[in-house]
């Protein structure tokens, strides 16, 4: 699980609650076996400890749980608003693991989650058969690694290289596969619908809100042997952040990244400001109380954003910088 590279897989896991339909997939022989110290206890559902009260999410995320379950519920969702469609038609999500090992102080899954548990759903064949049928409708762009970073949990799951091979056995399919880890992806199958979508960060927010995560040039090294092995690579500086001094924070690093990486030589790129479900920020407030919690954000039919004014000064600003090293034609600005 790439140990070396992200604090968060340090620790393994203590526990591993397993739902009773789960234990006989053959996934959930795989994780046991690859985590054989941990404690197994037996559940019913995954929600009698996902969605039990009286959790507390920071000290779960120092120390997590995983939990097993087969996913009896729908699978396949329209992309929602708030994400970047990239001009696709026939835009969908989907998630085969619940949280991330990962600790951003602004990830909107601490608003939507009330645990920091980790639940997998062992299940991805149905995932698969689900998908199938849309594909008989009509072609399909989905991304499979919004509600949590499938690489970094690559070497538990082996998510990401069923999901490319799937993809290369259905000309119709393309997937995203965004990530903050720096995984080595040489490892899998060539294919030109397969689109691995790094978010990268100034080294400062990385410090500051990115608790666990890879640093920026462990990040650029994965996305340069991605690039080199003729992988399409998507940059998303999505989230952009405001902090004090953002204007000179941001220009040295999308500098440092194009002096790193041939803008030539990406598929495209992603910018976008922090912005989130009201709701899901006062559920954040509650958990964790931070500078980005904290901001007085200007709400919009029920998203909370900067307010307009900042919120156009800093796109134009984000979006003149990064095309000095890629062509406005690259560049997709949510």
């Amino acid at each position: 699980m790439n140990l070396s590279e992200t604090k968060s897989l340090a620790k393994p896991f203590s526990h591993i609650y397993v739902e009773d339909d789960a234990f006989n997939y053959p996934l959930s022989k795989e994780i046991l076996g690859r985590l054989k110290g941990s404690h197994i206890i037996k559940i019913k559902h995954y929600k009698d400890i996902f969605n039990r009260s009286g959790q507390d999410f920071l000290l779960q995320k120092q120390s997590r749980s995983l939990i097993l379950s087969v996913n009896r519920n729908e699978k396949i969702y329209p992309g929602a608003r708030v994400c970047q469609s990239f001009g696709n038609d026939n835009f969908y999500y989907t998630s085969n693991i619940m949280n991330c090992v990962f600790d951003c102080e602004y990830c909107y899954l601490q608003g939507m989650y009330p645990s920091g548990n980790i639940v997998i759903f062992v299940n991805y064949d149905d995932y698969f058969s689900e998908i199938e049928k849309i594909l008989a409708k009509h072609d399909m762009y989905i991304c499979i690694s919004y509600d949590t970073d499938l690489l970094a949990m690559e070497n538990l799951t082996g998510f990401v290289d069923k999901w490319i091979r799937f993809t290369l056995s259905h000309p119709s399919l393309k997937i995203e596969i965004r990530t903050k880890s720096a995984f080595d992806t040489s490892c899998f199958p060539k294919c030109d619908r397969v689109i691995f979508a790094w978010t990268l960060s100034p080294e400062y927010i990385i410090e500051r809100f990115e608790h666990f995560t890879p640093s920026l040039d462990s990040r650029i090294n994965a996305v340069k042997k991605a690039i080199d092995g003729d992988y399409m690579v998507r940059l998303c500086f999505d989230p952009m952040i405001y902090v004090k001094d953002y204007k000179e924070i941001y220009k040295d690093f999308y500098e440092y990244v194009f002096s790193r990486i041939d803008g030539n030589k990406i598929t495209d790129a992603s910018l976008g400001l922090f912005r989130i479900s009201s709701s899901y920020i006062k559920s954040m407030k509650k958990k964790r109380l931070t500078e980005i919690s904290a901001y007085p954000y200007t709400c919009l039919e029920g998203v909370c954003q900067y307010e307009p004014k900042k919120s156009g000064e800093m796109l134009d600003f984000a979006g003149y910088e990064i095309t000095k090293y890629i062509s406005r034609e690259k560049l997709f600005i949510d």
